[in-house]
């Protein structure tokens, strides 16, 4: 490892492994799962008061070196953090014996990070990542516990993870450093101001390592997909790349359930009118999830269905200029990138009050049309041909059942199959950089 990448010498070789698209304030957003967190959060105004997080994130990339970014691009007012750790998840909210370690930000034990902004923390060496590209690491999951000073006020969060996460009682103080699981009782299926984690690429993979970033809504956030599964589209496409290329390739995942390409136009929108639930639109937040990312060449984008429900009620054609923006942007923004337009998925008949409907539907295969033939996109991933079926135009049967929760699925979001076939159908040749 070379000697300056501590103070950001050799930052090229920083790569984003995991990172969770941030909405808000809590709880505005859909969540999947979600258990009462009544107790821990009373107020949405106050947040969390003088509590421990302890999130579980699952790195796409391993290296002996990480840092993380803290976000409070929701919130109201300053928040101060400290008693950040890392270490290596053993079970729950457990840490493997002798992996924690401590963060720093500007070698200070403490950050606060003003209304709007983030902050990325120093470097710090992972010990127990001795060789990253070893077959033991993969698919092991660090836990990122970290304490917020006083109270947050409105909190940013990423609602729908799909991973069981931990956070302490009200008051419990900084809890970060125990490796037990003991001081945090109360689980959540969500993520809250954590929202990116980098790691050091290895120095005989530096010039080749980079981040494929998923850019999308809830079929990429993962609904329906199974809870602590890691069987979104996007992660199926993860161990595809590492089982062909080994530790080189990280897919980081930038949905958002509910998310629209071009609305909402203002987020979150002047009071007294509440937050869409969907988050920010793609195109104001692509600097945050996308562009300011680590070491991306490739950006997968799958959106579009949401701008055409009846909540979204965009014309094809506005959906396809905000698309040309996005993809210029993004050319702008990160000089060399690839990026492939996925086609969207049928959600004809669906059972969901805002999908289902022909219009929708025609308006989806317009902008598949685009997609497809516009020359906008560097290479199509032609997900509505795995996932529609061609003799009714909805889902195919099979893909419908809900894995989340049980029960027979909405004909909007594939399930961990459909997933699976998605994540299946991309050519790798496609996310070569």
């Amino acid at each position: 490892m070379p000697s300056d990448w501590i103070d950001g010498g050799a930052s090229l070789a920083w790569v984003t492994s995991w990172a969770a698209s941030v909405q808000g304030p809590y709880p505005i957003g859909n969540s999947a799962a979600q258990p009462d967190l009544s107790r821990v959060f009373p107020s949405p105004e106050s947040g969390a008061r003088e509590l421990s997080f302890r999130l579980i994130v699952r790195p796409t990339l391993w290296g002996r070196a990480a840092r993380i970014r803290m976000s409070n691009a929701l919130g109201t007012r300053p928040v101060t953090f400290d008693g950040v750790f890392i270490g290596l998840q053993n079970a729950g909210a457990e840490i493997t014996a002798g992996t924690n370690r401590a963060i720093t930000f500007d070698g200070k034990n403490s950050v606060t990070v003003a209304a709007g902004q983030s902050a990325w923390s120093d470097a710090i060496t992972l010990p127990f990542v001795c060789d990253p590209s070893a077959n033991e690491l993969a698919g092991r999951k660090l836990a990122v516990s970290f304490h917020v000073v006083g109270e947050s006020g409105p909190m940013t969060w990423h609602a729908k993870a799909l991973q069981s996460s931990y956070v302490t009682w009200p008051g419990a103080g900084a809890q970060g450093h125990a490796e037990s699981e003991a001081a945090f009782p109360f689980a959540t299926a969500s993520w809250y101001f954590l929202d990116a984690l980098d790691m050091f690429a290895d120095e005989h993979s530096q010039d080749r390592a980079y981040a494929v970033v998923t850019l999308g809504d809830s079929i990429t956030d993962g609904t329906v997909s199974t809870i602590n599964g890691d069987d979104r589209w996007p992660d199926v496409l993860h161990r595809r790349l590492r089982a062909a290329y080994g530790n080189r390739i990280a897919v980081v995942n930038a949905g958002i359930g509910g998310n629209q390409v071009v609305g909402p136009a203002v987020y979150p929108p002047p009071a007294p009118l509440p937050p869409f639930l969907g988050g920010p639109s793609a195109l104001s937040r692509l600097t945050r999830d996308v562009l300011s990312l680590s070491g991306v060449k490739v950006v997968i984008w799958l959106e579009g269905i949401n701008d055409f429900s009846r909540r979204g009620n965009a014309t094809f054609e506005a959906v396809a200029l905000g698309m040309r923006e996005g993809v210029a942007r993004m050319r702008v923004g990160i000089p060399g990138v690839r990026v492939i337009g996925a086609t969207v998925v049928s959600a004809l008949g669906s059972g969901n009050e805002a999908h289902g409907f022909k219009e929708e539907d025609g308006k989806r295969r317009q902008l598949n049309d685009f997609i497809r033939t516009s020359g906008v996109f560097d290479a199509v991933a032609d997900f509505d041909s795995v996932i529609t079926d061609p003799r009714t135009g909805e889902m195919r049967a099979e893909f419908v059942p809900d894995n989340t929760l049980g029960g027979p699925g909405d004909k909007l979001h594939p399930n961990r199959l459909g997933y699976a076939a998605m994540g299946a159908a991309i050519d790798l040749k496609l996310l070569e950089a």
